[in-house]
């Protein structure tokens, strides 16, 4: 079998770093690790051509060569992975496909004319899969309520990478988040109890990309790296010993919920195995917000405590918010706004309230009648698909406004300062070489912020202040002052973007105004006239 796997555009967005990935001559942020695991699962005599379409496009060539076509895709992605099914279709090829987008929402696959679903957990429906095509199945849908022991999962096929083209390369440690957020779909599709890998299987995974000469970014891509905090403590702790006789080759990244904040222990073990920076699902400043989403985890302690402690203890702290719960308060856009300052977080994702399928918060909005046509992405560009409980022009202006300030130039750099100068400076000692994509990277920045923009002299004093006081923090202090240029030029897009929608909004209210009045002035004289045959009779 020759199969072709193929990772869909991914468009402009908080995640997609374009204007930083163009200075450093980077091509993308990530590459696709379920597509490259389940390169790992296939048969070991099939041909395998994988293309990052965010990377490079394939050719015709490549059709040509392809029995099979798989397809992998998130919900942000759903625009080309149609048109990639069309084609393949179009094209006489047989057509499948997986990921977190098909499991959640299939018959858009099947709408598209996808021949075969392999929904859930590649572990268990790749050989469902496999089987089908043994038999001569023409299509076929695969599932799994079962969740599979991820100890089995293999290597992922990081030889079908093109290194150069990303600035962080992904693993994964564990699936599963122990919580219960309403508007959080990763409980649906990986459960509530967490899933690990073992140490050992990781440090195999490490291995290969030292082996391989990588230097950057690791992205640990769990949804929760501490949900199972026993055994993220026990890897941590084998991971320790391999990064100091490696000396440190890797900066790590992972997403962790707040109530790392309640475990000294794991905040010291997690900047002694070099993770440097963690995501954060904080949503919303108010807590009234948070009981009504059930994320009482983050209620237990101040936020901002909690967010203070993570940072000094040595880890940057990148952020997700959200506007739009039921029962927020005006004024919740300033609200956030504020705590980003006011904790110097950098990065804040911060985007309207979606409600995304087969989520809890999805089923209670369909029993009330509130849901709307379109399907919910966490895009910063797009308006809510539901009816909120303040009027959703309130709300998406407060949201404009808001990401607008987060991301002009002056306060971006001042908070970053602030951030960085309340970390702890310890870093492991490392050999590791600044590559040539960071070299690109700096000196663009130094002639953007150090020489065009406003902030050029706020940029210089603040350099030479990290670089004098916080020096081992210097190289990553200057890699999220140019992520923030990412951010300056974004704001442009999700203003107009929202601007359009709105002035969409409001043309279909006026439609619809003017139906309503419509059918009620021929409504009258039929009523007129039923009024005046009952009074005849």
């Amino acid at each position: 079998m020759k199969a072709l796997l193929l990772w869909p555009v991914m468009p402009n967005s908080f995640w997609s770093y374009q204007e930083t990935l163009d200075m450093a001559g980077i091509r993308s942020t990530n590459p696709p690790l379920g597509l490259i695991t389940v390169a790992a699962m296939l048969p070991t005599d099939w041909e395998i051509r994988f293309v990052d379409r965010n990377v490079r496009f394939e050719t015709d060539e490549d059709w040509d060569w392809c029995d099979l076509v798989l397809i992998s895709a998130m919900i942000i992605q759903r625009q080309d992975f149609r048109e990639l099914i069309q084609k393949g279709v179009a094209l006489g090829k047989k057509v499948a496909v997986g990921g977190p987008f098909p499991t959640s929402v299939p018959e858009f696959a099947l709408e598209s004319g996808a021949h075969y679903l392999i929904l859930d957990e590649g572990e268990h429906t790749i050989p469902m899969f496999l089987e089908a095509l043994e038999r001569g199945d023409e299509t076929g849908i695969f599932r799994s309520a079962e969740k599979p022991d991820v100890t089995q999962t293999p290597i992922p096929r990081f030889d079908l990478l093109d290194l150069d083209a990303y600035l962080a390369i992904t693993v994964q440690f564990s699936r599963g988040c122990p919580f219960q957020c309403e508007f959080c779909d990763i409980i649906n599709l990986y459960g509530r109890k967490p899933r690990t890998k073992t140490p050992e299987q990781m440090l195999k995974e490490f291995e290969r990309l030292y082996e391989m000469g990588w230097r950057r970014y690791i992205f640990v891509v769990d949804d929760n790296f501490i949900g199972n905090k026993r055994n993220a403590k026990v890897f941590l702790r084998e991971l320790i010993p391999w990064m100091e006789q490696h000396k440190y080759p890797f900066k790590l990244i992972t997403e962790a919920s707040l109530n790392l904040a309640e475990d000294d222990e794991l905040i010291e073990l997690m900047v002694k195995a070099g993770f440097v920076l963690v995501f954060m699902g904080i949503e919303t400043p108010d807590v009234d917000s948070l009981v009504g989403i059930n994320k009482l985890q983050n209620t237990r302690q101040s936020l901002i405590d909690s967010c203070h402690k993570i940072t000094k203890a040595g880890l940057q702290i990148m952020s997700g918010f959200i506007m739009g719960f039921d029962g927020e308060q005006p004024g919740a856009g300033d609200r956030i706004r504020d705590f980003i300052q006011d904790t110097g977080i950098p990065q804040g994702q911060f985007s309207l309230l979606q409600a995304l399928q087969n989520t809890a918060m999805w089923t209670r909005l369909k029993q009330e009648g509130r849901l709307q046509d379109g399907l919910g992405t966490f895009h910063q560009g797009a308006i809510m698909n539901f009816v909120p409980t303040r009027p959703v022009e309130e709300i998406t202006r407060e949201y404009i406004d808001a990401f607008w300030e987060i991301y002009e130039p002056e306060p971006y750099l001042k908070r970053t300062f602030r951030h960085f100068m309340m970390m702890n400076g310890w870093r492991g000692k490392s050999d590791r070489r600044i590559t040539r994509a960071e070299w690109k990277l700096f000196m663009k920045l130094l002639w953007r912020q150090g020489v065009v923009r406003s902030v050029r002299f706020r940029f210089w004093w603040q350099m030479v202040a990290i670089a004098l006081l916080k020096p081992r923090l210097l190289v990553e202090y200057l890699a999220t002052l140019g992520i923030g240029e990412h951010f300056f030029n974004y704001r442009y897009e999700v203003r107009a973007q929202l601007e359009q929608q709105l002035e969409n909004l409001k043309a279909m209210q006026q439609k619809q105004l003017e139906e309503d009045i419509e059918n009620r002035e021929r409504a009258v004289p039929g009523a007129i006239a039923a009024e005046l045959t009952a009074q005849a009779r």
